[in-house]
């Protein structure tokens, strides 16, 4: 099998692309290396100091450790969702999926805005009856992502499932495997990939969700993103360029990972 590689010309042209797309990016490092105590580019004297305030600052690590909870709470929530609903229209089909179907991808397409004011009422009725699932609370903030990121969950795993053949479904159920059997020995192993997509991808939305965050949360339950719009609106932190640095690193890191791994198993089949 012949593999069609780039010519020079072409990679030239990609890595100029590529340089272009990530210089706003990479104009973010110097100034989070700044001795001051505002945005600016470090001219004699380079400092570590916006580091060492997102590990001593309790507030930054708090953030970050709440934004870690909601986002894995919130992936595992809105996929399970998203299992459900899925398996539902593939299994059953009802007569209107379609519709099913649209409004659960409702707040997919409805403005943040208008997601945002209805969730906070939500939340705040709940205050009224409970101190758990309420307004400012992790809870509240997990219910929150949950509902607006569930609806990825659904096209990614409605997407797996479309591509299993219902056949092996039904020679399970032929062979007299009952519904939890099915959907945990036949159907799920085959849409493993699937999930796991789900998953990160829900994970990834509720860290960097920032407009519905804004409504649902005061004090108490301040996450990253928040706490990163706050220093940018109230005295424009120079330690939102030292995080904004760590997470292009790891997220590159990833994206490195993720290449190398592909790689070898190419290498490997």
């Amino acid at each position: 099998m012949t593999t069609l590689r780039p010519g020079l010309i072409a990679a030239l042209l990609a890595a100029v692309v590529a340089i272009f797309l990530m210089m706003p990016l990479l104009a973010v490092v110097p100034v989070s290396f700044t001795p001051k105590r505002f945005l600016s580019i470090p001219t004699d004297e380079w400092s570590w100091r916006h580091y060492r305030t997102l590990i001593e600052n309790p507030a930054w690590v708090n953030g970050i450790w709440l934004s870690v909870r909601v986002g894995l709470l919130s992936a595992a929530v809105s996929t399970l969702l998203g299992l459900f609903f899925a398996l539902g229209i593939w299994m059953m089909r009802p007569r209107f999926a379609g519709l099913l179907m649209g409004i659960a991808l409702l707040p997919m397409v409805a403005p943040p805005v208008v997601s945002a004011l209805t969730l906070y009422f939500f939340l705040i009725t709940l205050s009224q009856y409970n101190g758990i699932i309420a307004y400012d609370t992790l809870a509240g903030v997990v219910l929150a992502h949950s509902v607006m990121i569930a609806p990825f969950a659904v096209v990614m795993i409605s997407v797996s499932l479309a591509q299993v053949d219902r056949r092996i479904d039904l020679a399970a159920r032929a062979m007299g495997a009952g519904l939890t059997t099915r959907i945990l020995r036949v159907i799920i192993p085959n849409i493993r990939f699937g999930l796991i997509v789900s998953f990160f991808l829900t994970f990834v939305l509720s860290w960097e969700e920032i407009a519905v965050t804004i409504f649902i949360t005061s004090v108490d339950a301040v996450t990253l993103p928040r706490l990163m719009w706050m220093g940018l609106r109230d005295n424009i932190d120079p330690a939102i360029a030292a995080i904004s640095v760590v997470l292009i690193v790891i997220v590159a890191l990833i994206a490195v990972t993720r290449s190398l791994l592909s790689s070898w198993v190419s290498s490997r089949q």
